[in-house]
């Protein structure tokens, strides 16, 4: 029998692309759940849920609290989803001798390092967002639950609201725009994270992930080192759009969140341990504009063959 796997956040970015390449993992059996059934900002919700279900083989947490900037004047929110209900989660987990898998980011860090972090740095976070996701990351390492913390960064993808996105959106309305260039990481593509995190799940580490070692810290992200300047100046030549990329210090755009200035992870660790291949960052941005593209074309074919549906319905009058 395949092995249950929850995942909870289905509409992000993550839940999104975890749902794209459910099929190419027979042996699991992904079930994906939204706010509407399952609401990390009210512990009620959370508990009802888990006594109404069978228990789980894994638990994916792919839901966070991500509006970095709001989290300033929202902590209580931000720290009720990306702490207290993680700690709900991993006592659940605990309970039910579920693997649980949890995202955080690169956030944790001051951002003051030039070298990639590694996964035994200290952890600094300069913003509110930052300060709840690490403390969700403690409540799990002290749950006594079994699984994975998975730091990322820059998530981008062909789903929901993103960087990307947000670029290949204003080149279409503007001859040039100015992005910050002193802010270095590296984006991840939400696919090659969602695979990453199915690597975990095979059918030997559904129980020997984590074994009696408890919780593991991993980084993951794509390969390579850029600037959002340099990721904004790359989308736009995929995409072979006219917009003239200008640089900009951090300090010429204010934000009510800090940012860390240095945030590419090392992924030593999740290569030598699950023994995959993480891809270089423009690669994974082609693969992205082609999906992209496919879905385009998909969506003016459903769009044609409606039109067309309508057309014969009223000839048919």
């Amino acid at each position: 029998m395949p092995e249950r796997v929850l995942v909870i956040g289905k509409n992000g970015q993550l839940g999104q692309s975890l749902q794209k390449i459910a099929a190419e993992h027979g042996h699991l059996e992904l079930e994906f759940v939204g706010r509407d059934q399952l609401d990390l900002s009210c512990a009620d919700t959370v508990r009802q849920f888990f006594a109404a279900a069978q228990p789980y083989a894994a638990i994916i947490n792919a839901a966070a609290y991500t509006a970095v900037d709001k989290a300033e004047s929202e902590p209580v929110l931000a720290d009720r989803v990306n702490h207290l209900a993680v700690r709900q989660l991993a006592e659940i987990a605990r309970e039910q001798a579920a693997l649980l898998l949890h995202i955080s980011t690169d956030y944790v860090f001051d951002g003051t390092s030039h070298r990639p972090w590694l996964e035994t740095d200290p952890v600094v976070p300069v913003n509110e967002y930052g300060r709840s996701k690490l403390a969700g990351e403690q409540a799990i390492l002290a749950s006594g639950c079994r699984g994975a913390i998975v730091r990322t960064s820059w998530v981008y993808s062909e789903f929901g609201n993103n960087f990307l996105k947000t670029m290949l959106k204003l080149g279409t309305e503007r001859e040039e725009l100015g992005v910050i260039f002193d802010q270095v990481g590296t984006p991840t593509y939400a696919t090659d994270l969602a695979r990453a995190l199915l690597a975990f799940l095979s059918e030997s580490a559904i129980t020997d992930a984590a074994g009696s070692a408890g919780v593991e810290l991993y980084h993951y992200s794509n390969e390579g080192v850029c600037s959002w300047y340099d990721f904004a100046r790359a989308i736009f030549e995929l995409a072979e759009m006219d917009c003239r990329v200008n640089p900009i210090e951090t300090r010429a755009y204010p934000t009510p969140a800090s940012r860390p200035h240095y945030s590419v992870l090392n992924k030593s660790k999740i290569r030598r341990q699950l023994g995959i291949t993480v891809p270089y960052w423009r690669d994974s941005l082609k693969n992205c504009r082609d999906e992209l593209a496919r879905n385009h074309v998909k969506l003016a074919l459903f769009s044609l063959q409606r039109q067309q549906h309508q057309v014969y319905q009223q000839s048919c009058r």
